[in-house]
């Protein structure tokens, strides 16, 4: 009897070390997976920021925090054609010197800008898809939207031009060329506003081409995309930009002028009233900047002396129709 009973002790203590066990395991798990930003609704302080790279993956847009460090800290979320024409090399020491704030850019796609304006992540965003930018402002998150400057995109394509889009002046038309051609064609997919109008003219030739073999997504930004590209002579929709600041590229245009290739940047604040944390004197600085004379001064001649013309028309001051938008938001 004393056996059975010493027995059961055993047991007991055994069973209970094992539950402990696993709510520790439990509270572990539920520890570890609990949100690394405070910034998860509109209602809740945000004090930092995603970094990424210019190639702007997802994953590089979440990997690591960019903490504020103090109330001259700038958090620019902005596409990354901005930073791969060199632009914000220019732009950004300019309005540092003049107002003693520090810019720490995010480069990544204007998808994943626009996400981390809507976190609270940001504390200005430097964007260009009109249709997805309402959603912000009408948030409440995007505030004091005003147009900066403009270029166009242009559909590049191998010079051998396996497809025979040259000639197009509809860029569906092209795009429906390269579909029955089943011709090599590279596609940003990272949501930013090259992909957004990408897809947009696929959607419109009544096309899908997802899944096709030929058709491939890079998940990067705009300057590593055209080297893939480049390296697969394949097909790609750039902005022009870019496209004249890119290096060793042997692919041409194949497609340009059609008045659905327009590419128009805004700049905007994020909202501080919704988030404690954002700068919203230091975001509301830089905003002021890109419409000043000086920034657009330095946005009109930007490019001319090394590609004999502009990479971006700069438009402060007009309107978005003025511009060749239907409305302010496309």
């Amino acid at each position: 009897m004393k056996r059975i009973r010493f027995g059961m002790l055993i047991m007991a203590l055994l069973l209970s070390f094992g539950l402990l066990a696993c709510g520790s395991d439990k509270e572990t798990k539920e520890e570890t997976t609990q949100p690394t930003s405070a910034a998860t609704t509109q209602k809740t302080p945000s004090g930092t920021a995603a970094a990424a790279t210019t190639t702007g993956t997802a994953a590089a847009a979440t990997s690591t925090p960019v903490v504020r460090e103090g109330p001259k800290d700038v958090i620019l979320a902005t596409t990354t054609s901005t930073q791969d024409t060199g632009l914000l090399d220019v732009l950004v020491p300019e309005f540092e010197k003049d107002s003693g704030y520090n810019v720490k850019v995010i480069a990544v796609g204007t998808g994943q800008a626009l996400a981390m304006g809507e976190r609270g992540d940001a504390d200005v965003m430097l964007v260009h898809a009109p249709s997805s930018e309402k959603k912000v402002v009408d948030e409440g998150v995007g505030i004091d939207r005003r147009l900066v400057m403009h270029n166009d995109f242009v559909l590049l394509g191998p010079a051998s031009d396996p497809a025979g889009t040259k000639g197009t002046t509809k860029a569906t038309d092209a795009l429906t060329k390269i579909f029955n051609a089943g011709a090599a064609f590279i596609s940003r997919g990272d949501d930013s506003g090259t992909d957004k109008l990408e897809k947009a003219l696929w959607k419109k030739a009544n096309l899908d081409p997802k899944g096709k073999s030929w058709y491939e997504e890079t998940g990067q930004g705009m300057g590593a995309s055209l080297q893939v590209a480049n390296q697969r002579d394949a097909y790609i929709m750039s902005d022009r930009g870019t496209f004249l600041a890119a290096k060793s590229l042997s692919l041409t245009i194949v497609l340009e002028g059609d008045p659905a290739l327009l590419n128009v940047y805004s700049v905007m604040g994020v909202n501080p009233e919704k988030f404690s944390l954002v700068n919203g004197p230091g975001g509301k600085a830089f905003a002021d900047f890109m419409v000043s004379d000086t920034a657009q001064s330095i946005i009109k001649d930007f490019g001319t002396e090394k590609y004999g013309r502009p990479l971006f028309i700069a438009d402060a001051g007009k309107t978005y129709e003025e511009v060749g938008l239907a409305t302010p938001f496309g």
